[in-house]
């Protein structure tokens, strides 16, 4: 299917949206992506036809609100490759996520003196359940520093790797910098020393193609309403045989085979892992979204991206800013992220004056409050992403807009 940025644009209600009297412009997708009329539809239809719990009941209804919350966890297995349903467990979000594998693989497998091996440029979500972990076990944990401020440092990756860490946690793209990680070579190193891997996946899996069975990463975790779907659903992949070694992370109903007063025993994959009613909801928005970014071709939506960046790169160079993460010649290795920072301006301030032209972009640490602060040497940086739905057009009114913030600086001198 040939990409039509113009086609996209109609499928998505929210950006006929005016903001501050002007056309709304959202470059910030890398904290929520919009939603199209395909998905929002999806979600209504589940209210209007098959609500009804999920594996509780033996009536029609029930029975196909379960087939359609099944039938999304197949989507999910082949849009990225895994084996089947039995690989995929939904939680809320890609930190719920990464909370789950800390706690029900992490305190299963790291002990007292163990190592923890994450990088400088994670997300928070990949850092604090890390923190708590290590805290809990009395284990270290180690980080991969970065070079030039945009890469990791794949030599000290090396000699981090002799500390022998039990778990590898690296992100597939940060989404500060945009640096796209080798990720296949990060799990073949570290399994090559024993360690197991989980890949936050949060800003890769929507936009551009993922195999993680080429991957091979023990977990993966990303994000629905990243990728064109609801709120309040995520997903772990994980490796089967990972997953039946596995206790649960939450206990209640659904995620149970039988309960006696004292003892319980736990469900087949992946329901021993989803306590309670689930998103079901969520769940058929995101077979919708998975459906349309099939439709698409992540090929094209990469392809779309790249050239939006590469654009937006070369129209910075002049907009007097600075920009983190890799250039325009290494554009190969950049996501649909672009955080920069402009010398006597803060972030909030030129955030500001871009929504005053009803451009949204984010400003802030963007949950990655060591990269920014200590890496970056910055308090906060603002970051416009891009995605299937934006145009070239966007990202010149958006520079533009950036001269308009050089002008208050020069009145306010």
């Amino acid at each position: 299917m040939e990409f039509d940025v113009e086609k996209v644009r109609k499928d998505f209600p929210i950006l006929a949206t005016q903001m501050n009297g002007k056309r709304l412009i959202y470059l910030d997708s890398a904290a929520t992506s919009q939603k199209p009329r395909q998905v929002i539809n999806a979600v209504a239809r589940h209210y209007r036809k098959r609500n009804a719990n999920i594996h509780r009941g033996i009536y029609k209804l029930s029975e196909e609100a379960t087939e359609e919350y099944t039938k999304s966890k197949d989507a999910v297995a082949r849009f990225i490759h895994a084996k089947g349903y039995r690989n995929i467990v939904y939680f809320r979000s890609t930190t719920e996520a990464i909370n789950a594998v800390a706690r029900a693989w992490g305190d299963a497998n790291v002990g007292s003196g163990d190592h923890v091996l994450i990088t400088e440029m994670e997300h928070h979500s990949n850092i604090v359940p890390w923190q708590m972990l290590a805290k809990r076990k009395g284990a270290h944990l180690d980080y991969v520093k970065l070079k030039d401020r945009s890469e990791l440092d794949m030599e000290d990756y090396k000699s981090k790797l002799a500390l022998k860490p039990k778990m590898v946690a690296v992100t597939h793209v940060s989404n500060v910098l945009g640096t796209i990680n080798g990720v296949n070579e990060i799990t073949r190193m570290a399994h090559e020393t024993g360690a197991s891997v989980l890949i936050d996946g949060a800003q890769s899996v929507p936009h551009m193609p993922v195999g993680v069975s080429g991957m091979d990463a023990d977990f993966v975790a990303f994000s629905g309403h990243k990728m064109l779907g609801p709120s309040g659903i995520g997903v772990l992949y994980g490796k089967e045989d990972v997953l039946e070694t596995m206790e649960p992370f939450h206990g209640g109903g659904d995620m149970i085979r039988s309960v006696d007063f004292q003892e319980s025993t736990w469900n087949e994959l992946p329901w021993k892992f989803e306590a309670g009613t689930q998103n079901m909801e969520g769940a058929a928005g995101l077979a919708a979204a998975v459906k349309y970014l099939k439709k698409l071709g992540m090929e094209n939506v990469r392809a779309h991206e790249k050239a939006l960046t590469l654009y937006a790169l070369d129209k910075l160079k002049d907009a007097g800013v600075t920009v983190y993460g890799p250039g325009n010649e290494e554009i190969d290795r950049r996501g649909s992220v672009i955080s920069f920072s402009m010398k006597g301006a803060h972030a909030h301030d030129i955030a500001q004056v871009l929504d005053s032209e009803g451009i949204a972009v984010r400003s802030g640490h963007h949950c990655a409050m060591p990269l920014v602060t200590k890496v970056l040497n910055e308090p906060a940086v603002p970051r416009m992403s891009f995605y299937i739905y934006n145009t070239q057009v966007e990202i010149d009114a958006a520079v533009a807009a950036l001269g308009k913030v050089r002008e208050v600086l020069k009145r306010g001198a």
